[in-house]
């Protein structure tokens, strides 16, 4: 049990679940730009192990290093730190329905 603390973990948000029992996680970091002195945002990916399918797009999760176990899936999810909101899909909350016509109305 004394080498488990010696492995990585990151906090990043879940950017896929489409795959069964693994989710892609994108951990962003902060650097600093070497001749400019700028922060920049670096965002790197991960696939990691979903056991229970339980991770959603959107959520925030903790994830760990781990053996390898496929050929691109070295992390696994340890926890869900926060779910996302649940709403639904981009650009439907301006959107009415017209109890007259029963027809979709932007409200643009």
């Amino acid at each position: 049990m004394v080498e488990r603390a010696r492995r990585k973990t990151r906090i990043g948000r879940v950017v896929s679940d489409k795959m069964d029992k693994t989710v892609v996680v994108a951990v962003e970091t902060a650097v600093q730009h070497p001749l400019y002195g700028r922060i920049v945002r670096r965002t790197k990916k991960f696939k990691a192990h979903d056991e229970n399918n339980e991770c959603r797009i959107g959520d925030q999760v903790k994830i760990m290093e781990t053996r390898p176990l496929s050929k691109e899936k070295r992390w696994r999810v340890v926890e869900i730190l926060q779910r996302a909101d649940e709403v639904g899909p981009p650009g439907k909350e301006d959107e009415v329905i017209d109890p007259a016509t029963d027809n979709i109305e932007s409200g643009r």
